[in-house]
């Protein structure tokens, strides 16, 4: 088979795929009931545990690129569910993380829309659906959550999460 070939057959085979499969492919990204919680620690703190929960805060999303909260308040030690709803018709996001790493994330996935990947602090979710995710926030400090589906966080797709220093 010959360069041009291939590259013939992979145009024409991306072309007959749904955009929203281009978008961290089309599996399920739910983290499963029994899997083991991260002991990863980050610049915004840890995977939680659901049963360890302080309190649930629910996020929607939709296509305009907005969620329907643009800041979160927490207190450091505090540990939170998110139950992120989807109300739009093309799969979106919530990746919790620091300016810089967002930033990088969203060129990242400008550059590689078709890459799969699935982190503590990452909820996928399809048109329709909720996901849930749990983190502790072991840092004080100013942090953002967006969408990185490619182009999502660029027309405005994020938030602030503001963590507040234990007394």
């Amino acid at each position: 088979m010959t360069r041009r070939f291939r590259l013939t057959v992979a145009v024409a085979a991306m072309a007959a795929l749904p955009l929203t499969a281009l978008a961290h492919g089309t599996d399920d990204h739910a983290k499963p009931a029994n899997a083991a919680i991260s002991a990863d620690e980050h610049a915004f703190g840890v995977e939680g545990n659901p049963k360890m929960a302080d309190r649930t805060i629910p996020i929607s999303m939709d296509d305009s690129m907005h969620y329907s909260r643009r800041e979160i308040r927490v207190r450091q030690g505090e540990t939170v569910t998110f139950v992120i709803s989807n109300k739009g018709k093309l799969l979106h996001e919530l990746v919790i993380g620091t300016e810089g790493e967002l930033q990088k994330h969203a060129e990242l996935m400008r550059k590689n829309p078709e890459m799969e990947h699935d982190e503590p602090y990452m909820a996928h979710v399809k048109p329709g659906a909720t996901e849930k995710m749990t983190w502790r926030f072991t840092k004080a400090g100013t942090f953002l959550f967006g969408c990185l589906v490619a182009g999502h966080f660029e027309a405005g797709m994020k938030g602030t999460i503001v963590v507040a220093a234990a007394k």
